[in-house]
């Protein structure tokens, strides 16, 4: 299966961040450009999970967006509710991701891995990946994990090729 291009969106989630200085949410949307994907929308929103909520439930609803990138809000901060604001969205949730995730962030960052609450997982045909803020979290999940998935020729699966058996 040849490289099909998705339609992407990124959300920062930050208190602190603003499109000047969002260098997650531009690594993570040069990337998938540089992928030969399509950045469809992106945007930046504070750590509130009802805002999360109303943005990822919109992209969700949304039939041309494949997929959904989210930087920010995964740690164990009070203000980190990303996963509290977004897991109730998922029908169903991709546990390995992760797991994958924060073993191969403890090769890189030793015992504070185990303080990412990164996770992924499918909503109505979307896929939704989240990721810690960091700019070099960012890069790990993109670069070890979501770059290949989001790219059919990858083998021996992909999630692109259970695009159309998504809904069933």
């Amino acid at each position: 299966m040849a490289l099909q291009s998705l339609n992407l969106c990124v959300l920062t989630v930050s208190d602190s961040r603003t499109p000047a200085n969002d260098t997650s949410g531009d690594y993570l949307a040069n990337a998938l450009v540089e992928a030969g994907h399509r950045l469809h929308e992106r945007a930046l929103q504070p750590d509130d999970k009802y805002l999360l909520r109303a943005v990822v439930s919109r992209w969700i609803a949304d039939a041309a967006v494949d997929g959904i990138l989210v930087t920010g809000g995964t740690g164990f901060t009070g203000r980190d509710s990303t996963p509290e604001a977004l897991l109730p969205l998922l029908d169903k949730v991709m546990d390995g991701f992760g797991e994958i995730f924060r073993a191969i962030s403890f090769a890189e960052i030793g015992t504070s891995a185990m303080q990412s609450r990164a996770f992924a997982g499918l909503a109505n045909g979307t896929f939704v990946f989240c990721l810690p803020g960091s700019t070099s979290a960012c890069r790990t999940g993109w670069e070890n994990l979501i770059r290949a998935q989001m790219d059919g020729c990858t083998k021996p699966c992909n999630l692109v090729a259970l695009r159309p058996r998504l809904k069933e």
